[in-house]
């Protein structure tokens, strides 16, 4: 828990304590009280800056800052790094991607970032790795305790926000880092409560990981709406993580579409098909 506190005290100079929302008709329909962490009003738009936050402020604590960072992203990751390198006034961003919405690309294009467009996701990384020669501090979206840890501080938050323990968490698994802090943070505070994971049908790689025991890579980027759970496999690092939760539940398209286009509805507020993916869950 001293990784997920320590995390959580660096960072939240930076970052809006962002609201946990509920909706008393959806409560009324389905029987059970469910509360939503608004990630979405974080700055940056998404979870992703609390990990870079953390990752990078730590390497300022001990004098290690770089002035170059390199990355790769679906999106929000890629929007996360320009932002804090930003804050933080490091020189020079680039970020690797093959399937960034033309909304993203331009906001972290406004933060600085300069976005170089690939053929695909092994490109994209493979691109941003060598950046490496060229002295850039290459920064994974999710293999790292401190970026694990800063994901892990959204459950932490939501603990005190809620002065109560949930029965279940339910968290979208890309990378598996916000799964994996989230799991970090429930081990350490004791509690029965459960962690489930949520995943797209077409984007299986944790899921097959889990049943073959090894870590399952896709062939190609798979084709899901909700395009920041697109990674192609988890890591070392967080396949750790993972096996060690209570269940990981597949989502077909139709319902990643239908709780995206409801919880909107209902919360009245932006809310990602990669976050909505849990409600189908």
């Amino acid at each position: 828990m001293l990784s997920i506190i320590k995390a959580y005290n660096r960072i939240k100079p930076y970052i809006y304590q962002t609201p946990i929302l509920y909706s008393d008709y959806l409560n009324h329909l389905l029987g059970h009280e469910i509360y939503f962490k608004a990630e979405s009003l974080q700055k940056s738009g998404s979870f992703k800056i609390r990990g870079v936050l953390n990752h990078l402020l730590a390497l300022q604590e001990k004098k290690l800052l770089p002035t170059k960072i390199s990355t790769y992203t679906t999106g929000n990751h890629g929007i996360a790094v320009a932002l804090v390198a930003k804050l933080l006034k490091l020189n020079t961003v680039k970020i690797y991607s093959n399937c960034i919405s033309k909304t993203k690309l331009h906001m972290a294009k406004h933060y600085g970032a300069k976005v170089i467009l690939t053929n695909s996701r092994i490109e994209a990384e493979q691109k941003a790795k060598l950046e490496q020669d060229n002295e850039f501090y290459y920064l994974h979206p999710s293999d790292s305790d401190s970026i694990i840890a800063g994901a892990g501080t959204v459950y932490y938050e939501a603990l005190q926000q809620l002065n109560f323990s949930p029965d279940a968490v339910f968290a979208s698994c890309g990378g598996g880092g916000l799964l994996s802090g989230t799991y970090l943070t429930k081990i350490r505070t004791d509690t029965l409560v459960q962690i489930i994971g949520s995943e797209p049908v077409n984007a299986n790689d944790a899921f097959t990981s889990l049943c073959h025991g090894n870590i399952f890579t896709l062939p190609k980027s798979p084709n899901t709406v909700a395009d920041g759970l697109s990674a192609l496999n988890l890591s070392e690092r967080t396949f750790q993580y993972i096996k060690k939760l209570d269940d990981m539940v597949l989502v077909p398209e139709k319902s990643i579409y239908y709780w995206t286009t409801w919880l909107i509805t209902l919360l009245k507020i932006t809310c990602e098909p990669s976050s909505a993916i849990n409600m189908a869950a």
